[in-house]
This record gives structure tokens, sequence and C-alpha cells, in this order.
């Protein structure tokens, strides 16, 4: 079902990011083939031997506005251009926006990848007599299908991103899978879950004491609760597969992983490593403060979660369909 749910998500975005990218060329939000006048101040006269040369570029703000079907504005625009003339005859430009560029060009570089650049080909030049200004008419780079670009992007990006934080999961949960294993081993493992005993009872009702799930949800609850965010996540990821075997509707979470997962969300930590960590490395007087807060309100949550995940397994719907049936260990009559 999950998956069926991302699909339909990752549909509908390409689907709306399609629509606006078919507004955008509709209505040529970017103005693409269009030329546009403008004024150079020529900083260094160009000649054979020096084809490059730089200026200011001056567009009066009517014009732009009018360019651009915006609003009137009072201010001209006034940026940093570069030109090159190629041995083609042809000549480019790159126009270096500053943080007084004009919002049309800001979006229109991010649309096109670049932050503080907008490229372009210059398609008719005049210079005066001393060749001190330039009147050019110029193209701006084409940008096209803007949303679809960045959704793709995006999805690349994280994909990239899940399989980075795979791989480093692997050893994490190598770990502390074999340190469950060797407390298991030692009876460590057995000696714990005695001892709470009575509280996972009361939580877990439906799951038998001596179940590995139970074992598996103590050491997950006690790293989360240490702040050892890694050590937690195998450790809850092998809870919620022991509780999947007891499951006898698969597909339909259980009473018992509903309460689990309430426990973890609610991140009950005695010492939270983590902001602590980041707390110090923002130079904070004293990183531990937060430590009696933390509980608190890791607390009420947590209390506030378990009542509510009670409440709602004693409804008809969700104790039909979320019951959890104990295997049976008893003699079987024929």
């Amino acid at each position: 079902m999950l998956n069926h749910v991302w699909i339909s998500l990752i549909v509908i975005g390409l689907l709306v990011a399609a629509g606006n990218d078919l507004n955008d060329e509709f209505r040529n939000t970017y103005r693409n083939g269009l030329p546009m006048e403008a004024l150079v101040q020529v900083d260094n006269t160009p000649t054979a031997l020096r084809p490059m040369w730089n200026g200011e570029l001056t567009i009066p703000g009517s014009a732009f506005d009018q360019f651009y079907g915006l609003a009137p504005g009072d201010s001209d625009i006034h940026q940093k251009i570069s030109l090159t003339t190629l041995a083609s005859g042809k000549t480019t430009l790159a126009i270096a926006l500053d943080d007084s560029a004009p919002a049309a060009w800001q979006e229109r570089a991010k649309a096109g990848g670049e932050k503080n650049h907008l490229g372009g080909t210059v398609t008719a030049i005049r210079f005066s007599g001393d060749k001190r200004q330039a009147q050019i008419s110029f193209l701006l780079e084409e940008v096209r299908y803007v949303k679809l670009r960045a959704i793709t992007g995006a999805a690349i990006d994280y994909a990239s991103t899940a399989v980075t934080i795979s791989l480093g999961l692997i050893g994490v949960m190598a770990l502390w899978l074999g340190v469950m294993k060797v407390a298991e081993e030692a009876g460590l493992l057995l000696l714990l879950t005695r001892w709470l005993t009575p509280l996972t009872r009361r939580l877990f009702p439906e799951i038998p004491p001596d179940h590995p799930a139970v074992g598996a949800m103590i050491m997950n609850i006690a790293a989360n609760m240490l702040g050892l965010n890694n050590a937690a996540t195998p450790l809850g990821l092998k809870a919620m597969e022991e509780l999947n075997r007891l499951n006898p509707k698969v597909g339909t979470a259980t009473n018992a992983m509903c309460t689990f997962l309430v426990i973890n969300t609610a991140g009950l930590t005695l010492i939270p490593a983590t902001a602590i960590a980041i707390r110090a490395a923002q130079g904070s007087a004293d990183p531990g403060i937060i430590i009696g807060t933390s509980i608190f309100g890791a607390g009420c949550a947590t209390v506030a979660g378990l009542v509510s995940v009670k409440i709602l397994e004693r409804l008809p719907r969700y104790k039909k369909d979320g019951a959890v049936t104990p295997p049976q260990t008893g003699p079987q009559n024929g």
C-alpha cells in the first residue's frame, strides 16, 4: 500500500510540474527568443587583439517592466556585463547579477542552474563615435522545463542520499546486531528481559515474555534513552521483524507494532547526545542544560502517545485487526 502511495505522489508531482512548464511555455514566462535592448557603458574598447570587453549594462526600468509584463517600477537596471567577440563574428555576453539585480533575472538564473550569472548572445551592436557606449540587442539563454528538471534532479539527489545512508548503516547494523547476539548467548538479554517483564507485559500483553521481539525492543528503547540513535535503528528494525513474525495479518500493523512505534516516535531520551553535541559545536555556554527539559518533554509525549494507542486499540475496529494470537505452547489434542 505504501509503495502505491509513493508512486502516486511521484506521478502527481510530475503531472503538476509538466502542467506548470506547459503554462510557462504558453505564456513564455522567461521571454525565450525575444530580444532585449540595452545600453552598455564600455570600460575597455574591444580590438582585434582584445576580443573580450567589459562594461555596465543599463536598461530603463519602464522598458524592463514592459518586457516582462511587470508592474511599473521606479529604478533603472544597472548590472556588470562582459562581452566576447568570437572569431566567427558572433558576440556572447555574461551578466553578473548582484543583490540589486531584478527578481525576474534572479529567478531566471536560478531556473537555468546559475545563482548569479546570466548568459546570452548579442544579435546587434552599435558603438557611439568615441566607442565609450554601445547600444546592443541581445537574447538570453533559453530556459525551459524548469519544474520537471527540478523534480528529476531532486529524485536523483535523494536516491544518492538514500544509498549513502544505507551504506553507512551496514557497519552499524552489523555491530549492534552482533552485540545483541552476544548478549543473548551470554544470557544478559534474558536477564534484562525478565527484569523488565512486568513492564513489557503491560505494554505488550499479546507478546510472549520470552519472545526475541521483547529483547530487541528493550535494547532499542535502551539505545534511544542513551541517545545512541545509530545503534537504535538496527535494533528497531530487528524488533519490527520479530513482531511481524507474530502478525496474523501481514500488511496490517498490530497493536504491539503501534505501541512500539509510539515509544520510538516520542523519543524518550535520558541523554540527548546529538543535541548536546550540536549546542557545544555552536559555542553554547552550557550545552547540557537541555537535559531536564528534554526528559520532561519526551516523557509527556511518551505518556500521551501510550494513552492514545491503548485507548485506540480497545476500539472494536482496531481490536479486531490489530490483535496478535500468541503461538500455542501447550499440548494439542488429536
